[in-house]
C-alpha cells in the first residue's frame, strides 16, 4: 500500500532541537524557563496588537482559564458555536455552566449574527442574560467580526475569540486572536505550527496575563511556604515544549503561505467541476491561514457524497475527514438550548476536509488529484 497522506501532520522547521539542547544545557527542564519567556514574546511580536500571551498546556486549558476570569461559574449560560471542536464548548461544563449553541452562516462557516442575536434575546427574556460568546474562526476562517463584535458590545456580553485553528489569519489586516476580550490559541500536532501539545492564553491587559499564570501553576499565594487561597490548575506550558514553538515560529509565515497554497491547488482542481464548492474567503476583508482546505458537495448536482469521496481516499490510503459535527448534535449536549437553523447540519452532512499540510510533496498532491479525478469522472 502506499505511504499514507495525512490531513494535517507535524511539520518541523529544524531549529527546535537547538532551544531543546539549550534547555539541557542550562538545566532548565524545569516547567518554567528562557523558552516560555522567549515563546511569549515571539507570539505578541507576531499578533502585533499589544497584547500579552501566557502560554499554556492546550488550547482547551486557555478557553477555561478565560471563562474563569469572566466570572463564569454554576448555573451561568455561555453562548457558544455549534459547529465546531468539543474542545470549545467543553469547558463551560467544566465551570458547571450550560452551553447555548448557535448555528452558523453560510459565508464564513461561524457564528451567525442573526442567530446569536436571537438566542441573546431570549436567554434574557428567560431571565439567563449569557456571561460571554465563545465565537470561533472555523479552519483559520475568520468569523464575522464586524457584526459579533457589535452585538457584545449593545449586550455588554464578552467574547472569548477561538482562534485555536487560526493562527496567521487577519481580519482587516488585524490578527486572528486579537479581537475578543480573550483570545485562545492551539499548538497541538495537527495545527498551523505544534508544540507537540500547547495553546496559549491571549489577553489586553497584564493583569489578566498575571492572573492567567497565578492560576494556571497551582495559584500559590506568595508565601514562603505552600499556601492556596484559590482552585489552581496545572496548566501552565513547560520550558521544553516551549522550545519547540520557538523553533517552529521561525517557520510560520512559510506554513501559512504552504496552507494557503494547498488551497489553490483545490480550488484549481474543483475549477470544473459542477456542484462542488471550496471554503474560501468570502471578501478581501478576510485573509485565512486555510489551515484545513474543506469543500462542500451538493448530491443533487453531483450524485456523488462526502462519504463516498472520503472512502474514495481511503482506499488509496489519503486520510480525509467529515466536517466537525455539531455541538448541538452530539449526545453528550443533547439538554442544551440551541439557536438557528440547518446551516451547520448542512455542513457536516455535505463537507469534508482534506488533505492540508504544509509538507505535503507533488507526488501527494498527484495522488490526491488522481482520486478526485477518478470519483468525478473528470
Amino acid at each position: 500500500m502506499s505511504e499514507k497522506i495525512w490531513l494535517s501532520s507535524p511539520h518541523m522547521g529544524g531549529t527546535e532541537l537547538k532551544y531543546i539542547h539549550e534547555a539541557f544545557s542550562e538545566n532548565w527542564v524545569a516547567p518554567l524557563g528562557p523558552n516560555v519567556n522567549g515563546f511569549e514574546e515571539d507570539l505578541e511580536r507576531f499578533l502585533n496588537q499589544d497584547v500579552k500571551v501566557a502560554v499554556l498546556s492546550a488550547g482547551t486549558a486557555a478557553i477555561h482559564l478565560a471563562l474563569i476570569e469572566l466570572g463564569v461559574g454554576y448555573g451561568d449560560e455561555v453562548i457558544c458555536q455549534s459547529m465546531t471542536f468539543s474542545a470549545t464548548a467543553n469547558p463551560i461544563a467544566y465551570q458547571g455552566a450550560t452551553p447555548v449553541f448557535v448555528d452558523s452562516e453560510t459565508e464564513t462557516w461561524n457564528l451567525c449574527p442573526k442567530a446569536l442575536e436571537e438566542a441573546i434575546q431570549d436567554r434574557i427574556a428567560k431571565g439567563k442574560t449569557p456571561k460571554a460568546i465563545l465565537a470561533v474562526h472555523l479552519y483559520g476562517m475568520p468569523y464575522k467580526v464586524d457584526e459579533i463584535s457589535a452585538i457584545s458590545e449593545k449586550y455588554n456580553i464578552p467574547v472569548i475569540e477561538d482562534a485555536a485553528e487560526a493562527l496567521g489569519s487577519t481580519y482587516k489586516g488585524k490578527a486572528a486572536g486579537t479581537f475578543g476580550r480573550f483570545g485562545v490559541l492551539s499548538f497541538n500536532g495537527n495545527k498551523i505550527i505544534t508544540t507537540s501539545g500547547g495553546g496559549a492564553l491571549v489577553c489586553h491587559a497584564q493583569e489578566d496575563k498575571d492572573k492567567a499564570v497565578f492560576l494556571s501553576t497551582q495559584a500559590r499565594d506568595n508565601a514562603p511556604h505552600y499556601q492556596h487561597s484559590h482552585i489552581g490548575f496545572n496548566y501552565r506550558m513547560s520550558n521544553i515544549v516551549a522550545g519547540i514553538g520557538r523553533g517552529q515560529m521561525e517557520v510560520l509565515s512559510s506554513r501559512v503561505e504552504a496552507r494557503r497554497a494547498m488551497h489553490e491547488f483545490y480550488v484549481n482542481l474543483f475549477a470544473n467541476i459542477d456542484g462542488v464548492m471550496v471554503f474560501s474567503e468570502p471578501n478581501a476583508d478576510y485573509y485565512s491561514n486555510h489551515w484545513l482546505s474543506a469543500i462542500v458537495i451538493d448530491p443533487e448536482v453531483t450524485g456523488k457524497t462526502r462519504e463516498d469521496l472520503r472512502l474514495a481516499f481511503l482506499e488509496d490510503n489519503i486520510e480525509s475527514r467529515p466536517l466537525w459535527k455539531p455541538m448541538h448534535l452530539q449526545p453528550v449536549f443533547f439538554n442544551a438550548p440551541y439557536y438557528g437553523g440547518k446551516v451547520a447540519e448542512e455542513l457536516f452532512d455535505n463537507g469534508l476536509c482534506l488533505p492540508s499540510g504544509s509538507n505535503l510533496s507533488d507526488e501527494d498532491r498527484e495522488r490526491i488529484s488522481n482520486v478526485i479525478k477518478v470519483y468525478f469522472g473528470s
